[in-house]
């Protein structure tokens, strides 16, 4: 196995033994504080470029130093947003280290750093978001991205510290026997002497926590104690009744065992009121003789039943009405009925027993009277034809009636010339 030592008086060293010897001494990146502007990279709006402040900066063991602000052009933007990397570059091929925009793809994220052993080796410096079809580069699309070189360790004394340090300088300071770092404005001990009164958020009191105290070890306690609350068990209880009255109480239906799971009705009346399933009593007049005297005021009454079961009484008066006028009923509208015979749907009961419903019933199709007399047609709640008002169709038929009448009269009279 070869071995190989450099450099040495008379001796040739090449570049990759010196990249290698100092990449070994200082890690690549920007030599500078990290709060400096040394190759910070902005966007100013001033077109699709951007910018980059002098500074000096180390690649795997080669140096880089600009001295002036150089502009890079980034490449048109696609129709899909994109980010682009600006670095520093590295190619020994060409003995140089120059600044490059690597562009992203198109809808993808930055595009990956080349970093080889020997070939090219790419430092970043900044990330620049290239937005859809964008023309300007502002301050807002670039990012921060140098790394910065390492931090020596040194040791000093408190009036030999370094006078110019870099944010984060390391060292040992002899005069205190502390170690300490520059924070960028002042020097601050890495491992603080932590006390009571620098610590933060600290409580102001600290509940006890759990713990328990011996009874000879409690002051002030006192010479007998009154039992608590507290329960025996029942065969620990001496001179105990054999039986017990019950008091007054009550039970929940649901804890009376043996209960009927029906129960009859007693002989009982309803008077003034109808419910659900009741029928109405023969006081309504069917089966009593029209002059048959009557409660209340005496009169009988048609009644009506709204959606909500309702009852109200159908009332002529003109008390209750008003805007009275002609109805103007045709006729024809009225003589375009058409009776019809039909079987009512079968349906099921309120116990849940199939009933078969009425057949070979007469009557009228409420569609078929709206065609051609809406007036005497009801609608339900949702707006759907529902019945026939058969008390309105004796009202209907007089315009019938009378103009049959007239037409009688104007036939009699004629006749009447006719014969003279």
């Amino acid at each position: 196995m070869a071995i190989t030592s450099y450099p040495f008086d008379g001796q040739a060293t090449t570049e990759t033994e010196y990249s290698h010897l100092f990449r070994e001494l200082q890690t690549s990146g920007v030599a500078a504080s990290a709060d400096a502007n040394a190759l910070r990279v902005s966007g100013d709006s001033t077109g699709m470029n951007v910018k980059i402040m002098p500074g000096f900066a180390i690649l795997r063991g080669h140096a880089v130093r600009s001295t002036a602000v150089e502009t890079l052009t980034v490449s048109a933007a696609d129709t899909s947003a994109r980010t682009d990397r600006v670095v520093l570059r590295l190619d020994p091929a060409a003995n140089a280290i120059a600044l490059a925009i690597v562009k992203g793809p198109p809808g993808g994220g930055a595009p990956a750093l080349t970093q080889t052993d020997t070939g090219v080796y790419e430092v970043p410096l900044a990330l620049v978001a290239v937005g859809a079809s964008v023309t300007t580069i502002t301050a807002a699309n670039v990012e921060d991205a140098r790394p910065f070189v390492g931090t020596h360790v040194g040791t000093w004394s408190t009036s030999t510290r370094p006078s110019s340090p870099r944010l984060g300088t390391l060292g040992f300071n002899r005069t205190t026997q502390t170690w300490e770092f520059w924070t960028g404005s002042t020097w601050a001990a890495l491992a603080p002497t932590v006390t009571w009164s620098n610590v933060a958020d600290r409580p102001g009191s600290f509940p006890p926590s759990a713990h328990v105290h011996r009874w000879a070890e409690i002051t002030d306690r006192p010479a007998s104690l009154p039992p608590a609350a507290h329960a025996h068990g029942w065969p620990e209880i001496t001179g105990k009744p054999d039986a017990y009255p019950p008091s007054s109480h009550s039970h929940s239906w649901s804890s009376i065992s043996g209960r009927p799971s029906s129960f009859p009705p007693e002989s009982h009346s309803h008077s003034g009121y109808l419910e659900s399933g009741d029928t109405i009593a023969w006081a309504n007049g069917t089966k009593r003789a029209h002059a048959h005297q009557v409660g209340g005021s005496g009169t009988y009454y048609a009644v009506w039943v709204d959606g909500s079961g309702n009852f109200g009484r159908n009332t002529s008066s003109i008390r209750y009405k008003k805007n009275v006028r002609d109805a103007g009923i045709s006729p024809t509208s009225v003589l375009a009925l058409t009776p019809r015979v039909y079987d009512r749907r079968d349906f099921t009961d309120p116990d849940g027993n199939p009933v078969q419903g009425r057949r070979n019933e007469l009557g009228l199709i409420a569609e078929e009277v709206a065609e051609t007399l809406p007036e005497i047609v009801c609608l339900n709640e949702e707006g759907e034809i529902e019945t026939v008002r058969y008390d309105l169709l004796g009202v209907a038929l007089l315009p019938v009636v009378q103009d049959q009448e007239q037409r009688i009269q104007a036939l009699e009279a004629k006749l009447l010339e006719l014969t003279e």
